[in-house]
């Protein structure tokens, strides 16, 4: 982005939690980061070179309720996708034969005679429920955190146990950076390795 002047409109960043039964199992289960750590990560980066105001980023993986949201919001996203709540409210079972043409619920196949398994009528309205009532306790937690706005989430909102005897917040559990970190002067520790290594004539 610093030598080309390009820069996204949005980065979404995709946790590695997250996937569909159709995934392979070692991508599942092994490969990518957790959305936590990447949320921060992006985050920093994009305040370290000053563009963060202007580049919007979307967290998914594994987000189902409010509260996931709230927690995602608090590293630095500015929305959220939510599928796998979704794929619950639309019937899913998890059976992982997304890829199989044989989805017993109807919902991943073009099976003529399991797609009769999902009712789309009944379906919609339990989908558009769970989006209604999940809005809704997003914006309870926002009141109850003496909030107006997703806009004043910090990570100082969200408290996470490290130990059987401490607790901390988002803002002290992980790192943030200042902005503008990486342009000038010390490179914070955490991120020298990797803004060496950071070029715009490769992908590593």
């Amino acid at each position: 982005m610093l030598e080309t002047g390009f820069s996204p409109a949005f980065i979404a960043v995709d946790g590695g939690e997250g996937g569909t039964g159709a995934a392979p199992l070692e991508f599942s289960n092994s490969v990518g980061m957790p959305l936590r750590e990447a949320l921060v990560f992006v985050q920093n980066a994009l305040r370290g070179i000053d563009r963060r105001d202007s580049i919007r980023l979307i967290a998914a993986g594994k987000i189902i309720s409010a509260f996931h949201m709230v927690r995602a919001m608090a590293l630095g996203a500015d929305l959220c996708n939510l599928a796998r709540g979704m794929m619950f409210a639309l019937g899913c079972i998890q059976a992982q034969k997304c890829n199989s043409n044989i989805c017993p619920v109807g919902i991943a196949t073009q099976n003529e005679f399991l797609a009769r398994g999902l009712v789309v009528d009944a379906k919609a309205v339990r989908v558009a429920a769970f989006h209604r009532e999940t809005v809704a306790a997003f914006v309870e937690l926002l009141g109850a955190a003496g909030l107006s706005s997703p806009d004043e989430i910090t990570p100082d909102h969200v408290m996470r146990r490290i130990s059987s005897r401490e607790v901390q917040s988002y803002r002290r559990c992980y790192e943030h950076i200042e902005t503008g970190a990486l342009l000038g002067g010390a490179i914070p520790p955490a991120f020298a390795e990797d803004w060496q290594n950071a070029s715009a004539r490769r992908f590593r």
